[in-house]
């Protein structure tokens, strides 16, 4: 039996959607709210049981569990109540990891790229101690994030107990079907596509950054289906323990990923440039490339699906489609 925290959220879906295909038992621990959308992550699939936040403490008691998979997360980059966010984030995970190596249960939860901030230490998934250190991430939920590595790492180089397997995951640009709840959090790609379909352009950021040119600010985007395939893959690989980046290890623009839903559609690109608001001007970021090496050479052999190709599964698959959950 596996539980997964925050399962009926996007990744966490997605997780569960692959977990049951293995045929593995499931409990959810999340909130399903009072809107119309978050349940229907979870709506092809088969849980032992929904376990409500303020329940988790008292079902844990006296357990057996094949795993934790720790996706549940206050995850808006915006938020700003930082009692909240630290609950949720930082002394909720601390909590599992501490029932994980009482239990001796594996322990894997979703860290983020956000706690690497604006770039300017690089995106290598160096976790001792000194590196994480230098991290300055830009915004409240990265930085509890950031905190919670920081506390994992520094057991493990006091020798301090921990559970028989734990692993760290930093998620860069992760987009796919089962993101629609995030509302101003979702990929732009799924922002856009309702109107980009009625035959409204698609707006982008200008760039206020001399050599780039509009629409050519970057990201490491990462298909929902090659993310979990990671997690899977250290999730079942019992000689691995750290702190690794899910990302491609490759850098694309705005304008490329909507470049490839317009040709999804069968329409030429249909794209306007906008002014960036000031709010965002200064701490905007113009690149964000994950390094994988450390994910290869733990062993994991897998690609990544190209771009055009995931979008285009995205698009034809889900975003098109009367139903678009997985």
């Amino acid at each position: 039996m596996f539980l997964v925290t925050g399962g009926a959220g996007f990744i966490g879906s997605n997780v569960v959607a692959s977990l049951n295909e293995a045929g593995h038992t499931v409990v959810v621990n999340d909130l399903l709210g009072k809107d119309d959308t978050k349940w229907r992550n979870l709506a092809k699939r088969q849980i032992a049981d929904l376990v409500p936040p303020a329940e988790l403490t008292a079902w844990l008691h006296g357990r057996k569990l094949d795993a934790v998979v720790h996706m549940g997360a206050i995850s808006d980059t915006t938020a700003t109540d930082g009692d909240l966010v630290m609950e949720n984030n930082f002394r909720l995970s601390l909590r599992l990891l501490d029932w994980c190596t009482i239990t001796r249960t594996p322990f894997i939860y979703a860290s983020s790229a956000a706690t690497y901030g604006d770039g300017s230490q690089g995106f290598v998934d160096d976790w001792s101690l000194d590196a994480l250190r230098k991290l300055q991430p830009m915004n409240l939920y990265g930085w509890s994030k950031h905190l919670f590595d920081l506390a994992l790492v520094d057991r493990y180089v006091k020798k301090e107990n921990l559970p028989p397997r734990w692993v760290g995951l930093k998620f860069f640009n992760v987009y796919g079907p089962n993101e629609y709840h995030k509302g101003h959090m979702a990929s732009v790609l799924a922002k856009v596509f309702d109107g980009a379909k009625a035959g409204k352009p698609v707006r982008l950021f200008k760039s206020h950054r001399t050599g780039i040119a509009d629409g050519e600010q970057r990201r490491d985007f990462i298909y929902v289906d090659d993310a979990v395939a990671a997690l899977r893959w250290l999730l079942d690989t019992s000689s691995v323990n750290g702190i690794f980046n899910v990302g491609t290890g490759r850098a694309e623009s705005f304008r490329d990923m909507i470049g490839a839903m317009f040709k999804a559609l069968g329409r030429p690109p249909n794209i306007d440039y906008i002014e960036m608001p000031d709010a965002i001007r200064g701490q905007y970021q113009y690149f964000t490339q994950s390094r994988v090496e450390n994910l290869r050479r733990a062993g994991y052999n897998a690609g990544f699906t190209p771009l055009e190709s995931a979008v285009g599964q995205y698009v034809t698959g889900y975003l098109d489609r009367a139903d678009r959950y997985r």
